[in-house]
């Protein structure tokens, strides 16, 4: 494929990545980032829970905290993201790539019981993404691969996880779309990490084509 530069654009861009516990999102973002960087991108990677003060917290009180109160504390992570770290690249011109945002929001409460509808509002200002990638995969495969490694949270530990974490992407995808989010679908049962990030890369030499062309 013969690579246009990215550098032609104007103002920088927002992508995010999500999907189910075990599909690949950090090694598909860190492909992700190296074509887009040999693209002419200058990248800017980061990831939820964020690494300030929120989103620390975040990780300190996932398997103590439940329901409605961890809920509003990720969301929180995630306004001060935006505000303090995700903005201000943007506005910098630089390509942000998030490993996790909203649609995770949409999901991983739901594994204690949160309504749809709530976790939706919570993050109804939150800043939309230019892109929305939603990793999918076999919640068999995705279910070996956790135990392989180990659950790195509660949620992960509960059993019949992934497939329940599966179908609510499913259902976090036709919110997203019914609500104007620009969704990527991205089957990684059998492709390897690189082409994955692949896909999503032509996706993204697409936008700005069809931005150039506008």
């Amino acid at each position: 494929m013969n690579l246009r530069p990215f550098s032609d654009h104007r103002r920088g861009l927002f992508v995010s990545v999500d999907g189910p516990s075990g599909a690949g999102k950090s090694t598909i973002v860190h492909h992700l980032a190296q074509l887009l960087v040999s693209a002419g991108e200058d990248v800017h990677v980061t990831a939820e829970p964020s690494n300030g003060p929120i989103g620390v917290l975040c990780q300190e009180l996932t398997d103590t905290v439940t329901g409605h109160a961890l809920a509003c504390l990720y969301a929180a992570d995630r306004y001060h993201h935006i505000e303090t770290e995700i903005r201000p690249y943007i506005e910098a011109g630089r390509m942000v790539i998030s490993d996790r945002y909203i649609p995770s929001g949409l999901v991983m409460q739901r594994f204690d019981g949160i309504d749809p509808a709530f976790l939706w509002q919570l993050n109804a200002e939150a800043k939309r993404p230019d892109l929305a990638v939603i990793l999918e995969a076999d919640p068999d495969i995705i279910s070996e691969r956790l135990n392989e490694r180990g659950p790195h949270n509660r949620f992960q530990g509960t059993p019949g996880s992934s497939h329940a974490e599966v179908h609510f992407y499913r259902q976090a995808i036709d919110r997203l779309i019914q609500a104007g989010f620009d969704v990527l679908r991205v089957d990684c049962n059998q492709r390897p990490a690189e082409q994955s990030a692949a896909v999503i890369r032509d996706r993204l030499l697409n936008f700005f084509a069809a931005s150039s062309t506008g």
